[in-house]
């Protein structure tokens, strides 16, 4: 396992997260709690340190399955929670950005984990009602109570995130040091907006769903390669029908994006997973996929796929099958005249 540095800080985390949504089994669909600790077990065995959950995965089972699994050695581990979201209630004040949510939310996962502090605290995802003003300085104020060492955000559009930072710059607040985003060969609209303001910003980039729910595990092929393992009933229980956003990915895109991790799969002799996790090791901000497992023999095969190498033409063969269209402004930039009128024709003599 090798590290980097999180973003602009000082903070090292493993390449690959563990992620823990899996850990119990109140969805329908996780480990129980002595498969999640073998797989906790062997992440740290292959020396990782970076472990994501979240206050309402698995109805906080997975929080107080990682406090328990953490004891002994927690000043190890990068231990990165959230708070922002909540199941349908009766209580207005239940879910959302707010300073409310927050210190209610902090509170409970401290406990639920068994620690003092949390080293990374995501927002969960931007509630497009709380100012932001609000989220920067309650962030910052439980930075400065110690119970949250760095802020995340996760979910959020890059003009909001750009904003945020900036103020909680001006302020001499905590500014975020890294951005959760869904990320993978079949999601790649993130390169328009997102992944340019992580790199301009220097956010330390997480992906989540890497493998698009299974569509990029080989699980599925021909028709159902578009097929998404959490609309499945049979792997999301009640939760597909009554809580999971549709990610249903376009099927002929996603044929052909299985089509050539298949052909590059065959030329290095491993698993299409791998193959998938390791592409975004190749992408031009450096990305740290979450690997989330229900079973060891999953998380193990996701770990190979950190010593995998794919050549210039390997890579290629992946972006052409599974690229997008950036779209406006970025579609009028390639264009010869603008490319002639905004550089006074000089561009291909201009070195950045």
């Amino acid at each position: 396992m090798r590290y980097r540095l999180l973003g602009n800080s000082g903070l090292r985390v493993a390449e690959a997260s563990l992620g823990t949504m899996t850990f119990g089994e109140e969805w329908g669909w996780g480990a129980g709690k002595d498969d999640a600790r073998k797989i906790y077990d062997v992440y740290r065995e292959a020396g990782g340190n970076f472990i994501d959950t979240a206050n309402i995965y698995t109805n906080g089972t997975s929080e107080t399955m990682v406090g328990e699994f953490m004891s002994g050695h927690r000043q190890s581990i990068v231990l990165a929670t959230k708070y922002s979201n909540a199941f349908p209630a009766n209580d207005a004040n239940a879910a959302g950005n707010h300073r409310k949510n927050m210190v209610q939310s902090v509170e409970a996962s401290l406990k639920r984990l068994k620690t003092d502090f949390i080293d990374l605290y995501w927002v969960h995802i931007w509630d497009q009602i709380t100012p932001v003003e609000e989220t920067m300085r309650g962030l910052d104020d439980l930075v400065r109570q110690g119970k949250i060492l760095y802020v995340g955000i996760s979910d959020a559009p890059a003009w909001w995130i750009a904003q945020a930072n900036t103020l909680a710059q001006l302020r001499g607040w905590s500014p975020f040091i890294a951005m959760q985003i869904e990320y993978s060969l079949i999601e790649r609209s993130v390169e328009r907006e997102l992944v340019p303001v992580a790199k301009a910003l220097n956010l330390g980039l997480t992906a989540w769903s890497p493998l698009a729910g299974g569509v990029l595990s080989g699980k599925y092929h021909g028709k159902d390669a578009g097929k998404d393992a959490r609309k499945d009933p049979k792997e999301q229980g009640r939760m597909s029908s009554d809580m999971m956003k549709d990610f249903q990915p376009d099927e002929a895109r996603a044929g052909r994006i299985v089509a050539a991790l298949k052909t590059v799969s065959a030329e290095v002799g491993r698993s299409v997973a791998q193959v998938a996790l390791a592409w975004l090791r190749y992408r031009p901000v450096p990305v740290i996929p979450i690997l989330g497992a229900r079973k060891l023999s999953q998380l193990q095969d996701n770990l190979a796929s950190l010593d995998l190498a794919l050549s210039g033409e390997q890579v290629k063969t992946l972006d052409d099958a599974s690229q997008i269209d950036l779209g406006f402004p970025y579609s009028m930039y390639e264009r010869g005249l603008v490319r002639n009128i905004a550089y006074g024709g000089m561009r291909d003599q201009i070195v950045t």
